[in-house]
């Protein structure tokens, strides 16, 4: 069956304290509505569409990186979640309709997978926790897996609030039919708002079902603080760390590992202390990256080595045994089988070729000021220390550069280029000179 998903995004987040819409805010490297995206990704909906408001253009933009195809929606008076659904009524299509929230970034695909199949037993689902603190959550009334009411904490009565099964606010129902009951909400209450939490009651009263999907209430956890937001790093982090553990990864010292949402390391690799992953990270089993990393965009394959104290940006590809060494930093650059780069080198918008060395203090001069242009090193290449490729260059296989060459031209293969002044060396000068500047001190002082 056909599906949509909508996911609200409006809200400022004024408890943010910040410029930034909320939703935007980053949790493990992706902004939170990105978190329930993917999440929603595990249906395969046909139509994703995202209701923005405040900072639309920047949410807008956000979204469609991660998803082309979404729509998005503007809710210019934010009326309450029945009037922010009601805005997406246009973009979405004909079977079930399931909402979620850009500012709850842990609901598990599992979670969304069991919210959808129960739609098979009732006409409107509602996805519930069973807190340990209820505090002043909604409260779902049931009798059995059936959904008799959801009441507000400030109406229910003493045995209502005694409840401790809680609403998420996640929803699953037929979009006529969801939007159809939308129509009937009203905002009769105290902040004049439109509640999807009636939906429920005004299904019933028209005789249809209403069913409840109970998850853990981790996954239901929102952002509405900046401390929230850091308990949420933290709890990913965790969750993570226990992920990649379980699944082969040597850590040793796991809890100052950093990930983000979408690393991903093969088993048998290797993480040392103090590594920070961004995102679009892959690691091959058997790939070691040594302490104080930082990595970002990059895939490194089985059996190489990266670090300590190195840097990959995006674009970096390491092939299998390739050695990145000491304050190395990789952008953009391809790195085949047995590369070695061992310290104080910078490689930017370059190909390096299988078994070539790259010596201490090596630079790609990439960046003309205005445009970015690319170095080809061939294989079996040694690159002497302290050589400067200036871009468009191509060093030819077999080649070698002498120490402290400035390289401005092709290099043939099997060639040596020398690309700096002859030295020469003036006798008993350096004594005189020494003479003649303390001499000049001694007269300051």
């Amino acid at each position: 069956m056909a599906l949509s998903l909508i996911v609200l995004a409006a809200g400022q987040g004024t408890r943010m304290n910040s410029d930034l819409p909320k939703v935007l805010h980053p949790l493990a490297g992706a902004p939170l509505v990105v978190h329930a995206l993917a999440a929603g990704r595990a249906l395969d909906p046909e139509r994703v569409v995202v209701v923005a408001g405040h900072g639309a253009d920047q949410v807008g933009k956000a979204v469609l990186d991660f998803d082309p195809e979404a729509r998005i929606v503007l809710q210019e008076d934010r009326l309450g979640t029945a009037h922010a659904v009601a805005q997406a009524r246009s973009q979405v299509g004909h079977g079930d309709a399931v909402v979620l929230y850009g500012d709850t970034p842990f609901i598990t695909p599992e979670t969304l997978e069991r919210l959808v199949a129960a739609r098979a037993r009732h006409d409107v689902v509602v996805l519930g926790f069973n807190a340990l603190d209820p505090g002043r959550y909604g409260r779902l009334v049931t009798s059995g897996d059936d959904l008799l009411a959801i009441v507000e904490w400030k109406d229910a009565s003493p045995e209502e609030r005694a409840i401790e099964l809680c609403n998420s606010g996640v929803m699953a129902a037929d979009a006529g039919v969801l939007f159809d009951l939308i129509d009937q909400v009203g905002n009769d209450n105290a902040a004049g708002e439109y509640y999807l939490t009636d939906v429920v009651g005004l299904a019933r009263a028209r005789g249809l079902t209403a069913g409840v999907v109970i998850c853990d209430e981790a996954e239901t956890l929102g952002i509405n603080t900046r401390a929230e937001l850091a308990a949420a790093e933290a709890a990913f982090q965790a969750r993570k760390r226990a992920e990649m553990l379980e699944t082969g990864v040597t850590m040793q010292a796991a809890d100052t590992v950093f990930f983000a949402w979408d690393t991903f390391v093969g088993r048998d690799a290797t993480i040392g202390p103090n590594v920070v992953f961004g995102p679009g990270v892959t690691v091959e089993s058997g790939a070691e990256i040594r302490a104080f990393c930082h990595l970002e965009g990059c895939h490194i394959s089985r059996g190489a080595t990266v670090g300590p104290f190195a840097r990959l940006r995006p674009g970096a590809e390491l092939a299998e045994d390739v050695h990145v060494g000491n304050f190395v930093e990789i952008k953009n650059a391809i790195l085949d089988e047995g590369v070695k780069v061992g310290h104080l080198t910078y490689l930017g918008d370059a190909t390096v070729g299988e078994h070539t060395n790259i010596g201490a203090g090596t630079v790609t001069c990439n960046y003309d000021g205005v445009m970015k242009h690319r170095t080809t090193i061939g294989k079996g290449v040694f690159i002497g220390s302290d050589t400067m490729l200036v871009a468009p260059v191509t060093v030819g296989d077999g080649a070698l550069t002498a120490s402290g060459s400035v390289i401005t031209q092709d290099v043939p293969p099997e060639a040596l280029a020398v690309a700096r002044a002859r030295q020469a060396n003036k006798p008993g000068l350096a004594t005189r000179l020494f003479e003649k500047l303390r001499a000049i001190k001694a007269a300051r002082a």
